[in-house]
């Protein structure tokens, strides 16, 4: 999934939601002619007790063939194929749209991309400008100057290490944590082209291996381009990149909101992170005018700005030439693409192919213009009907998640009044923004894919920018509508659930409330309870960092999610690699608390029935939520996302059912199964 700016968003890992659909039901939209889970898939040989994975998915995982072009595939992947050959086909369209309009800058920019003999053409033309300017710096306030002017926004601070690596860090433009009337600027690490600190500091044998084949990345793009002695250049760049990782704070700590609390003036930054020249860097970055902003990660600032004086300008030169070419290799000449693949889509990912050029460029369209893109695809592809059935399934899940707060046992009333009060101003969004963002101000190119990409980052930097100061809009979406997947943001007290998750199988239309609330409604309720997960819960209803609980209710709900975090910590997916309950944490919470939501709202929807009925109803309800997790994964791509990643792996989010009681009794799993857990070691927070 493409990761987007979503501080304390929890993102829906790229996943699966209800049965695997025909392929009429892949060709229709927002249909299905089945009313019930499918058997079709189970593994009904292996006891729902002992693997509930197995059990409801263990038939269709024993045929899976993950297409070479693919790191993982499951029923996520059939949706994301057609989502992308309805964008493909709207794409087209907009090529021929009127010159200068919205659209027909979505179709230029994706002409431009795809005109492949023209970037060839072109060969290292277009870098020879950056190149040069690298060249040109002469002092370490020139070095300062050129990453001021290199920082870019957008930036996911859970996941801040790469976005944009011819900079040190990344800036994410939100509300202050104690000021949600203004936006305000939030500094965090980066710099570094492996996922994450680990990948250069753990010994793992893995990492190990893993390292050296970075190092024949970096100097086979640096050879690519020109650059006289690679190979001692590519060590340069790794041991830089070392000693950056070295002053990174580690995933645990990354989500520890409470550690990213840090309010710097702009005076402080010299004091506090002395080796930049501060001025010179934020006057590059059109940043002299803030007056104060918040740094999420200290020690990487501090680390990171003394590493500009401490470390040698040319070897600051070697990083800057890779990643300027890094970064640009898929408008760079074929043979600069195919290496960046090979290295971050084989040796990361497992991915034996390349995806085909047309679905690359419809993902860069989606980056650099997806509200007009999205604009697109709501007006054909998502019709008010789902979305009046979705907000209902929304409003049901609510007065759920509002009844469970109402009869806690351990909560006092004034918590109780300030949980309440979070789930009534809480701002959902269906489909698609109130306010499409514009790219009126957007220059594109049908002949220049290069420029394009430049001009997309600059103008987004530039919107970003102009927010500082500026009052808050709570209804701003951080996704685009035809992303397939759904998101939470604490600090703006808003969840959004674009169009293309909205479809059938995630959503069906026509399809029975077991399946839809085992599936999409498990998913609404995952992000509405991310506001109660470890991070969110520490924000109020305005989106204030703030301490609202009794101490009394924090003890106790520490204490069922440090059971959550040891619960997931026993799972080993491989020997020498285990699931970090601790950074899954709050993934796990709102997976654990959604499904109950999901099924009290379900059983509310459905109505008083006889046992019999009540029995098979929950069973296709639980199906529907363990089918929408299938799917099989590469082990590289696993390794890397149980190294980096806040969500655990999709077969253990499954597991999240052996804390209801419900499930025990829909399938009679009984003491001496794997998954069985006594009522007394069954986690419950909300």
């Amino acid at each position: 999934m493409n990761l987007k700016p979503l501080a304390l968003c929890a993102l829906l890992a790229a996943a699966s939601l209800i049965a695997l659909p025909t392929q009429a039901q892949q060709t229709a939209s927002n249909t299905s002619t089945t009313n019930s889970f499918q058997i079709d898939g189970m593994d009904t040989s292996v006891k729902p007790g002992n693997d509930f994975n197995a059990y409801a998915n263990g038939g269709w995982q024993k045929k899976a063939v993950i297409p070479a072009d693919q790191s993982g595939w499951g029923i996520f992947g059939e949706i994301n194929e057609r989502t992308n050959k309805q964008l493909d086909a709207l794409i087209q369209t907009a090529t021929q749209a009127a010159p200068g309009s919205e659209e027909r800058k979505v179709g230029d920019y994706y002409t431009a991309y795809m005109d492949q003999a023209a970037i060839e053409k072109a060969g290292t033309a277009p870098l020879k400008a950056r190149m040069d300017s690298i060249a040109a710096l002469k002092t370490k306030a020139d070095l300062s100057t050129y990453l001021g002017a290199n920082l870019r926004a957008d930036v996911d601070p859970i996941n801040a290490t790469n976005v944009w690596t011819e900079n040190l860090f990344g800036m994410w433009i939100a509300q202050g944590f104690h000021d949600n009337s203004k936006y305000t600027a939030y500094f965090m690490q980066g710099g570094i082209g492996l996922p994450d600190r680990e990948y250069y500091l753990s010994k793992n044998p893995k990492m190990v291996e893993l390292r050296a084949k970075y190092h024949a990345h970096v100097a086979a793009m640096l050879k690519l381009a020109d650059v006289p002695d690679a190979d001692n250049a590519a060590r340069r760049v790794i041991k830089l990149e070392h000693k950056i990782a070295q002053t990174h704070a580690p995933r645990e700590d990354t989500s520890n909101v409470l550690k990213a609390d840090n309010s710097w003036t702009q005076a402080d930054f010299s004091k506090k992170a002395a080796g930049l020249d501060w001025a010179n860097y934020f006057a590059a970055a059109g940043l002299s005018n803030q007056e104060s902003f918040i740094i999420w990660h200290p020690t990487a600032v501090k680390g990171e700005a003394a590493l500009v004086a401490s470390v040698p300008l040319a070897d600051w030169q070697d990083y800057l030439r890779f990643h300027a070419i890094n970064t640009r290799a898929s408008v760079l000449p074929k043979a600069f693409s195919d290496q960046k693949f090979a290295f971050y889509g084989t040796t990361l990912s497992g991915t034996p192919e390349q995806e085909p050029r047309n679905r690359r460029a419809i993902q860069m369209v989606n980056a650099a213009l997806g509200d007009a893109l999205g604009k697109m695809y709501v007006a054909k592809h998502f019709s008010p009907e789902a979305k009046a059935k979705v907000r209902a399934l929304v409003t049901n899940l609510l007065d759920a998640f509002s009844a469970r707060i109402a009869t806690l046992d351990w909560m006092a009333p004034s918590t109780k009044a300030e949980a309440q009060a979070k789930l009534k101003t809480m701002y959902v969004g269906v489909g698609y923004p109130d306010k499409w963002r514009d790219f009126s101000g957007l220059e594109i190119k049908a002949d220049d894919a290069f420029g394009n990409v430049d001009r997309a980052q600059i103008y987004t930097y530039q919107q970003a920018l102009a927010k500082l100061g500026k009052p808050v809009d709570v209804a701003q979406w951080c996704m685009v509508a035809q992303e397939i997947n759904a998101v939470n943001m604490p600090m703006q007290n808003a969840i959004n659930f674009p169009a293309a998750i909205l479809q059938a199988p995630y959503f069906d239309i026509n399809a029975s409330d077991a399946a839809n609330y085992g599936s999409i409604g498990a998913t609404i309720g995952h992000e509405i309870s991310h506001s109660f997960d470890d991070s969110g819960a520490q924000f109020d209803s305005k989106g204030e960092l703030r301490n609202w609980w009794q101490k009394s209710d924090f003890s106790h709900f520490k204490k069922s999610a440090k059971a959550l975090v040891a619960q997931y910590s026993a799972y080993r997916p491989f020997p020498d690699l285990a699931i970090n309950g601790q950074q899954t944490l709050g993934e796990n919470i709102a997976d654990l608390a959604g499904l109950n939501v999901a099924y009290d709202a379900f059983h509310k929807a459905a109505g008083k029935q006889d046992a019999a009925t009540d029995k098979r109803l929950d069973q296709e309800f639980f199906l529907a939520y363990a089918e929408s997790w299938r799917g099989v994964e590469r082990e590289e791509a696993l390794r890397r996302q149980i190294t980096t990643n806040e969500h655990a792996p999709d077969a253990f989010r499954i597991y999240t059912v052996r804390n209801l009681d419900a499930w025990y009794g829909a399938f009679d799993v009984q003491a001496g199964e794997k998954l069985y857990l006594a009522p007394n070691a069954r986690v419950r927070v909300w």
